[in-house]
Formats: C-alpha cells, structure tokens, sequence
C-alpha cells in the first residue's frame, strides 16, 4: 500500500455526500511524540445540507464554529462528555456541513494505540468515531486544524481496491434513513451494525 500526498483543500470544497464516498480508503496520519500513528478510513458519515442531524442545523454556535469552514479543516467535538469525534468540514465556508470519521483499519503505530485503547484487538482499535480517536490520540486541541498538514492529515492511498456499500447513519434520532454512511465492503474493522446495504456509484460525484 503505497500513501501518497495530502488531500487538498479542494477535494473538500464538493458535494458532502460525494467527499464521504470518496475518503474511503484514504489514509489519516497523526504525528505525536515519538511516531505517527496512521489508519486507513473504512467508514464514514455525511452531514450535509438541510440535514436535521447535523450540528449544524439550528445555526453556528460556539462549540460548532468549525464546522462552518473554511473547508479541509478538523472538526473535532465531544459526545457523551467523554468521546472525541473526528469530522472533515466540507463544501464552502460557511455551510456547516462535514464528515464524520466512523472507523479506521490501523496501518502503524498500533503498539500504541492498543495502550491507549487498553485492548491488543486490531478489530477494536479504531472501530467506531469515540474510539478511533482515542487510538489516535486526536483531542479537542486539533478542533479547527488543518487536514492538509501536520500534526493531523489526511492523504491519498494509492491503489486501494474499494467496494463502497452505503446505508442509512448509525445514531441519529432524525434523518436516520438518509443512505449517508459509507464503508468498505467486506472490511473487519467497519463499526456495528452492519445492515444490508447497496453498492454506491453516483456519477455526477466529480
């Protein structure tokens, strides 16, 4: 597997939707001290446009700021008062619309990850938003941060077979039918549950 140069900016300046799809199989780097820590994404969440899940439906707020743009940029928030989650902010300043990092299958440092996620499971590590970043030591300090950069990237991965199925979001009390989750097909390290879904291939995502 060979990784290649951080997205740029622009590959978020599109269709939420079509940016979900399209980081599947992408690679997230986290430099810290003593390494970088890197996991392939298999799943994910669009938040997009009249969305009544998103946080950013009723407007910006304090907590929410960052996700209103510019695009490419780290939108990293607190649930339950004790899970980090990781979003990429997509589409034009502004908007309010991102996606939401679901699960990664780890590719290095994972020595250190399983102390920091207490289990030496690769399934485990980074299966589910709150937990890949925990494995990923991705904190709210990196809320705002760009994506194209250290000391957190996401970049292409070159050569990566995928097979995107999608299927209706995990969590969310509204909107909860939107087909807007996205994951590699097949792949162990996809967070629970696992519906029955259908392949994605919309063209007009450019």
């Amino acid at each position: 597997m060979s990784v290649g140069a951080p997205l740029a900016d622009a590959f978020y300046l599109r269709d939420t939707v079509c940016v979900a799809r399209d980081l599947i199989g992408c690679v997230v780097e986290r430099r810290c001290d003593g390494g970088v820590l890197r996991g392939m994404i298999v799943e994910t969440e669009a938040y997009g446009p009249d969305d009544p899940a998103s946080h950013a439906f009723r407007g910006r707020t304090q907590r929410n700021a960052s996700m209103f743009g510019p695009p490419g940029r780290a939108y990293v928030y607190r649930i339950y008062g004790v899970h980090r989650c990781l979003n990429a902010v997509t589409r034009e300043q502004g908007r309010g619309e991102a996606v939401l990092v679901r699960a990664l299958m780890p590719l290095e440092g994972m020595t250190r990850m399983a102390v920091n996620r207490g289990t030496a499971d690769a399934r485990r590590l980074c299966r589910g938003p709150g937990a890949l970043c925990e494995a990923m030591e991705i904190d709210l300090a990196l809320d705002g941060a760009s994506l194209t950069d250290w000391p957190l990237r996401i970049v292409h991965c070159e050569a990566v077979d995928r097979c995107v199925r999608s299927g209706p979001r995990v969590g969310v009390a509204r909107a909860h039918d939107r087909p807007w989750r996205f994951w590699l097909d097949g792949s162990a390290y996809v967070s629970p549950p696992r519906p029955a879904a259908h392949a994605r291939g919309d063209p007009s995502c450019g």
